[in-house]
């Protein structure tokens, strides 16, 4: 976990040249991505590198999807970022093969230090192993490692570790049985 320096709520913790540079992100994927059809992935994977994000292999990301800080995200092959999915990239994300963030996913690397009157930007990184599954608008904390075949719930709101293999779901996330159904998964367990 690390915290930022900052003098007061209202200080940027970023310097100048950072701003600017997210600036140019923010517009350069606003103009040049958000509109493309899918099978654009190339064009986007060419920006997302231009910006500095680390690319192994051919990850797919989706035009609606949000990336705060490409510098800080590592896409590994066949991992896949859905629609409107969100990287809070404050902190480093790193995304393994074949790693499905669903549409609308929120996977958040920062928080802030509220017992500190600054109340300091504090990031730790997010991780999600290969073949793991993040359902539709679950929402992962900063420090997260989602183990390779790991599932998460729709909805669900992550504040641990999930092992691999493990399937959770609810808020907070609770390991469930692998062979649910799916409407258990929904939690609309009736």
């Amino acid at each position: 976990m690390k915290i930022h320096s900052q003098k007061d709520p209202y200080e940027s913790p970023w310097t100048t040249g950072q701003r600017v540079k997210l600036l140019l992100w923010e517009y350069a994927w606003r103009l040049l991505c958000s509109w493309t059809p899918k099978p654009a992935n190339r064009w986007r994977i060419f920006w997302l590198r231009i910006f500095g994000c680390q690319i192994y292999g051919r990850p797919f990301v989706h035009p609606l999807a949000r990336i705060q800080i490409p510098w800080n995200l590592i896409l590994h092959d066949r991992a896949c970022l859905g629609s409107r999915a969100n990287a809070y990239s404050l902190g480093k994300i790193e995304i393994f093969e074949e790693a499905t963030i669903a549409q609308e996913a929120y996977l958040c690397t920062g928080s802030h230090a509220l017992d500190q009157v600054a109340k300091n930007l504090i990031t730790a990184p997010i991780i999600v192993g290969a073949h793991a599954f993040i359902g539709a608008r679950a929402f992962i904390l900063p420090g997260v490692t989602i183990g390779e075949h790991a599932m998460v719930g729709a909805c669900s709101v992550v504040t641990k570790s999930v092992p691999a293999g493990a399937l959770v779901k609810g808020n907070p996330a609770k390991q469930a049985h692998l062979h649910s159904s799916p409407r258990e998964l929904l939690g609309n367990e009736k």
